[in-house]
């Protein structure tokens, strides 16, 4: 266990050279052997304090946790009745009620709701989204029906509305799926928000749909996503003149993991809001051992005087694989910057 978590004693490294910056814990997975009792899932907690470089990390880094799928079981989702032997216990909603208490006995976040804002001064404020209690189903994620999605209609209004009456330079959405990658769940179904198709808004992208072109229609600026889950690190640009999906100002994806586990990737994008991959650093193969070196964690650091987001990806040895500095909006524009690669 010694050896398990040497990223995180970097991570921690660099935010100690930086005092005061937010921490933030983009995906929790609190184990890697399944659980269904709530002694196992507190086991998997407590398992992870067994590591010192985790204690480290822990006492030294601020974090914003958010609620992710390892919480319960890989790809879950409401309603979800197993075929699973592993399980003697098929229900996933009495499954993730188990999972929910663990997360917030181990994981204080200072509410039940997961989903919140937390506001750091003139230049950022931290949107932090649940992907998973209100989830619909993982089908093949090409329904018309608006009603449906990741989000549910009560996150989805606020989202909207806090973005539309933040103030602060950057609006940074902590979105613990990612917006423009193909996240398949088995053979047909989709795990995430896209699913291939580079046409027009389908299922789970029409509320995210709604989020961009609203907040284009209000002028809210600066908006920026970061968030993990494919296990390996990613810059993304998104811009309206490459998408089938027109309403909505350019921005950035940042996309950085796994902390400790077999490293994927990369996944096929979805053409539908324009991404381009500005840089990727993934696998060979799937599954790479850790001790390939391909775990990641990114940097967000923000300047301020002027404002000015830089974004560094980081290896397991905490050297920078590519980085790039995003200026605030003073035009009609969204300037994206030019990002570089570092070897």
């Amino acid at each position: 266990m010694q050896r398990r978590h040497r990223l995180l004693r970097r991570a921690a490294h660099r935010d100690r050279d930086a005092a005061g910056r937010p921490g933030l814990a983009q995906r929790h997975d609190p184990g890697e052997v399944e659980a269904e009792t709530l002694a196992e899932y507190r086991g998997q907690f407590a398992y992870n304090l067994l590591d010192a470089n985790y204690r480290a990390f822990a006492a030294e880094v601020a974090q914003i946790n958010q609620w992710d799928d390892h919480e319960v079981r890989n790809n879950w989702y409401p309603g979800q009745i197993l075929d699973d032997a592993r399980y003697t216990e098929k229900n996933v909603d009495v499954l993730a009620a188990r999972a929910r208490q663990a997360f917030h006995e181990w994981v204080p976040i200072g509410d039940d709701r997961v989903y919140r804002t937390l506001s750091y001064g003139r230049h950022l404020d931290v949107f932090v989204l649940d992907m998973r209690t209100y989830k619909d189903l993982n089908d093949d994620n090409r329904y018309a029906d608006p009603r449906r999605g990741l989000l549910g209609d009560r996150q989805r209004r606020w989202l909207i509305d806090g973005l539309s009456r933040s103030r602060a330079t950057w609006k940074v959405i902590a979105a613990d799926l990612p917006l423009g990658l193909v996240v398949p769940d088995g053979a047909t179904a989709q795990e995430g928000v896209a699913q291939g198709d580079a046409g027009a808004p389908l299922g789970r992208e029409l509320e995210f749909a709604e989020v961009l072109r609203t907040a284009q229609r209000r002028g809210v600026r600066g908006i920026v996503f970061v968030t993990a889950d494919v296990h390996y690190t990613a810059a993304h640009s998104y811009d309206p003149a490459r998408a089938a999906f027109k309403d909505f100002d350019p921005f950035w994806e940042f996309v950085s993991g796994p902390l400790n586990a077999g490293a994927f990737g990369p996944n096929v994008l979805d053409g539908t809001f324009g991404p381009r991959a500005e840089f990727v650093h993934a696998p060979p193969q799937a599954n790479a051992s850790p001790m390939e070196g391909f775990q990641h964690f990114g940097e967000i650091e923000i300047d301020g005087p002027s404002g000015d987001l830089t974004v560094r990806l980081r290896d397991a040895r905490s050297a920078v694989l590519w980085s790039t500095t995003l200026r605030p909006e003073r035009g009609p524009k969204q300037s994206l910057g030019a990002g570089s690669p570092h070897r």
